[in-house]
């Protein structure tokens, strides 16, 4: 698992520079206008790359071959980069599906779940709910996870009592990588 997250954390700091590589003004503060596809690019990666960090019960699962759900909620800051990051890809041997609504209710079969709106409601499922600090309702929302900007980096919280309401079991190594409030 060590190794899994050291070849992680390389993949993402390597694609990281590689986009900063080719952002004019990158060295010297990047602008409003490629920082938003930068930020999104880095969250999109981090919803595909949490999956591997987090166990789920399974009966969060319908069948053994059912789909890994990773649901986006209401307005869809990630367009395509989201959609390149999952392709062909798969969690735990099965394959990832991408699905976009308006809003998902209990019952839904998301296991990673991104959106704005409040994720209380979500509270008990086993759904990894990640949302952005500046989410309405405040400071994630009540999600599992919520990102946030720090010194321009993106960077997320975990709130591990929510993982455990939604029994959620989260890795020490991507515990250990979340920033501290």
């Amino acid at each position: 698992m060590e190794e899994r997250l050291i070849r992680w954390c390389g993949a993402l700091a390597l694609g990281l520079a590689l986009a900063l590589a080719g952002v004019p003004g990158a060295g010297g503060g990047v602008g409003a206008a490629s920082a938003e596809p930068l930020e999104a690019a880095v969250k999109a990666t981090f919803l595909y790359k949490f999956i591997a960090f987090v166990s789920w019960p399974q009966t969060a699962f319908a069948a053994a071959d059912s789909p890994f759900r990773l649901c986006v909620e209401g307005s869809d800051p990630f367009g395509e980069l989201l959609d390149r990051a999952v392709a062909g890809q798969s969690a735990g041997g099965r394959p990832i599906e991408l699905v976009r609504r308006p809003q998902f209710e209990k019952g839904a079969g998301c296991h990673v779940l991104y959106g704005t709106a409040p994720m209380d409601r979500l509270r008990g499922e086993p759904v990894l709910t990640v949302s952005d600090a500046d989410a309405p309702g405040g400071s994630g929302a009540g999600a599992v996870i919520t990102f946030m900007l720090r010194e321009d980096r993106v960077r997320f919280v975990i709130d591990a009592a929510a993982a455990q309401d939604n029994r959620l079991a989260i890795s020490s190594k991507l515990m250990s990588l979340a920033v501290r409030q």
